[in-house]
């Protein structure tokens, strides 16, 4: 199962580390586990709460609480197979952007590669 460091949320989010931590805080369906080293890594399945939170917040204009008690919600609705097959997408969605921020990141190296190396 694949975890994201809280930089790779930010890039995917859109917003700064303190305001995922408030967040972690306020909403407990948000659960990063640490790693060795005590750093929070994320699951796709926090990715993706963090994503609807943010939805929730900034286009539907939720309170925090408001927001949470919509996720509550959310997740206790009707329909389990259509919920997880949309969180199948969602996955994999949130699995290209990072692809698409890899293959972006070798690119730039290639280039600066390339710059270094010329006359």
């Amino acid at each position: 199962m694949a975890s994201y460091s809280i930089g790779d949320a930010e890039r995917l989010l859109g917003v700064r580390s303190h305001v995922i931590r408030y967040w972690e805080k306020e909403v407990s369906l948000i659960q990063p586990k640490k790693d060795i080293s005590g750093r929070k890594k994320y699951s796709g399945r926090d990715l993706r709460l963090l994503l609807r939170l943010k939805h929730l917040l900034y286009k539907r204009r939720f309170t925090i609480e408001g927001a949470r008690e919509q996720l509550l919600r959310e997740l206790s609705g009707p329909d389990p197979e259509l919920r997880a097959g949309l969180e199948e997408i969602r996955f994999d969605l949130i699995d290209l952007f990072f692809l698409d921020g890899e293959a972006e990141n070798s690119g730039e190296q290639k280039e600066l590669y390339e710059q270094d190396a010329a006359p």
